[in-house]
């Protein structure tokens, strides 16, 4: 019992210095025009998918913490949604990484049960980035689309609805979010379940 809870926080303290080290460095973000690429929920999948809906949970909480430290001068997106409203930006930072490190860990948990441990992994990683861009957007919209900031991007991209400046606003970046989510959790979850024997 205290050999697997130790192995479990191990796990969980390995994971969480990935993502505070691909957070403070090029290694967790592609920057393209307007939005940051990230790869960040690549290590929440992973531990979802290796440890469970629950630590799923806690890695998301570690994704959305330091994606909210972002926000005090290191990331201009950011920054501004700080200024216009900071427990707006709180939330939106943590509670959609959250989520989505849950829903990754219960939806790995079912389909794993088929046996297809590759697909399992492949449709988890492809499934829980979808939810995560749908969580995070669809907060981002909820506090800030009636904004003078976010007005400008609907101006920009030139769109009448919300549901059209999302899939405008995130456009090509959550093809490559989910392209890459899909193929790193289909090749190291199996790898990886053998090494630990889960």
């Amino acid at each position: 019992m205290n050999n697997s809870k130790t192995r479990r926080l191990t796990q969980l303290g390995i994971l969480t210095a990935v993502i505070i080290i691909m957070t403070f460095t090029p290694l967790g973000y592609i920057k393209t025009m307007g939005l940051s690429v990230t790869l960040l929920h690549i290590p929440v999948i992973l531990g979802a998918c290796l440890m469970g809906p629950i630590d799923g949970m806690i890695l998301g909480a570690v994704f959305g913490l330091t994606s909210f430290a972002q926000c005090f001068g290191l990331e201009p997106f950011g920054t501004t949604l700080l200024g216009i409203n900071p427990v707006g930006t709180f939330i939106t930072c943590l509670v959609p990484r959250m989520l989505f490190g849950l829903i990754a860990g219960l939806l790995y948990r079912a389909l794993k049960k088929t046996g297809a441990k590759k697909f399992s992994a492949a449709a988890t990683g492809l499934v829980a980035t979808v939810c995560h861009t749908a969580l995070f957007m669809g907060s981002l919209c909820l506090f800030f689309y009636k904004t003078e900031f976010l007005q400008g991007f609907v101006e920009t991209l030139g769109v009448t609805n919300v549901l059209a400046f999302i899939i405008a606003f995130i456009g090509i970046g959550a093809l490559i979010e989910i392209a890459l989510a899909t193929v790193v959790n289909a090749v190291l979850v199996p790898v990886l379940s053998k090494a630990l024997n889960r």
